[in-house]
C-alpha cells in the first residue's frame, strides 16, 4: 500500500504547484452558487418549502453539492485516454502496481488538494455571503464524511469505465464529455432528484449517479432522516461493489485486445 499513498502524496504536491488556478476557482463557485441562491428565491417566491426542503435547505444543497463535487471530480477517464493514444499505458502495464488503482489514487490526491484548498475555505466564504444552514451534529458530518467518500468511489469507478472504452473505441472524448454532462444532470447537482417527475425518479432510482451528488447533498442538509440515511449509504455502497464487476470484465478483455496509436 505504501506505493499507493506515495501517488496520492505526488499527486497532492503537483496540485500544490498550481493551487492559484484554484483560489480563483473559489470566486468562480461562489459567483455559480449566487446565482442558484437568487434563482430559488424566485422560485420560492415566499413559499416555506418546496418538495419538503426550505429555500435555506435548497441553498445549503446546492453549496455542498458544488463543493462536494470539486472533492469526487477528477479527470482519470481522460488520463488514460491520452495514455492509450500516447502508448504510454504499455510502459504502465509492466510496472509493478495495478494500473487502475494506481489511476484511483491519483485521483484522490487531487481530491484530498481540492477538499483543502477549495472546498473548506469556499464554505468559509459561501457562508459569509449566503444564509446556508450548517450542521452542528457531528453524526450528521460523519454520515456525510462517508456518504462522500462513496461518492468519490462510485464517480472514480465511472471514470475508469470510460477510461478503459478508449481500448476499444480509439477516440472516445464524445463519450467523456457525454459522461460529465449525464453525471451532472441526473447525479442531483444541478437539480435535486425529488423535483424530477415521478417516471424520472423511477427510471433514477436503478441507475448510480445519485450516489454521486444528491445523497450526500441530502444527508448534510438534513433532507434525509434515520432510516432513508442508512439506506442511502446503503446504495451507494451496493453500486460501489457492483461497478467493480464491469470494470474488470472490461479491464481483462481491454488488456488483451492492446492497441498503441502512438509511441
Amino acid at each position: 500500500m505504501d506505493k499507493y499513498f506515495e501517488m496520492i502524496r505526488i499527486r497532492f504536491l503537483m496540485m500544490l504547484a498550481y493551487r492559484t488556478n484554484y483560489y480563483s476557482g473559489i470566486l468562480i463557485y461562489s459567483i455559480n452558487i449566487g446565482a442558484y441562491y437568487f434563482l430559488w428565491t424566485a422560485i420560492y417566491g415566499g413559499k416555506e418549502d418546496i418538495q419538503g426542503l426550505s429555500v435555506i435547505q435548497m441553498t445549503t444543497y446546492i453549496a455542498i453539492a458544488w463543493m462536494a463535487r470539486a472533492f469526487y471530480f477528477n479527470n482519470i477517464d481522460r488520463e488514460i485516454a491520452a495514455e492509450i493514444k500516447e502508448g504510454k499505458v504499455a510502459v504502465e502495464l509492466i510496472r509493478p502496481y495495478n494500473y487502475l488503482g494506481m489511476k484511483t489514487m491519483q485521483g484522490l490526491g487531487e481530491g484530498v488538494f481540492r477538499l483543502v484548498f477549495f472546498s473548506l475555505p469556499g464554505m468559509v466564504i459561501v457562508g459569509l455571503i449566503f444564509p446556508l444552514q450548517i450542521t452542528t451534529n457531528v453524526v450528521t458530518w460523519g454520515y456525510f464524511a462517508a456518504s462522500i467518500t462513496l461518492s468519490f468511489i462510485i464517480n472514480s469507478q465511472i471514470n475508469l469505465l470510460t477510461g478503459i472504452m478508449t481500448f476499444f473505441l480509439f477516440n472516445n472524448e464524445g463519450l467523456i464529455r457525454a459522461k460529465r454532462v449525464v453525471i451532472d444532470l441526473f447525479s442531483g447537482l444541478l437539480l435535486p432528484i425529488s423535483f424530477y417527475p415521478m417516471w424520472a425518479q423511477d427510471v433514477m432510482q436503478f441507475l448510480p449517479f445519485q450516489a454521486i451528488s444528491y445523497i450526500p447533498s441530502m444527508i448534510f442538509t438534513e433532507g434525509f432522516q434515520g432510516n432513508e440515511i442508512l439506506q442511502a449509504l446503503l446504495l451507494q455502497g451496493v453500486w460501489a461493489v457492483l461497478l467493480l464487476i464491469p470494470i474488470q470484465l472490461l479491464w481483462s478483455l481491454a488488456k488483451s485486445k492492446l492497441i498503441i496509436q502512438g509511441g
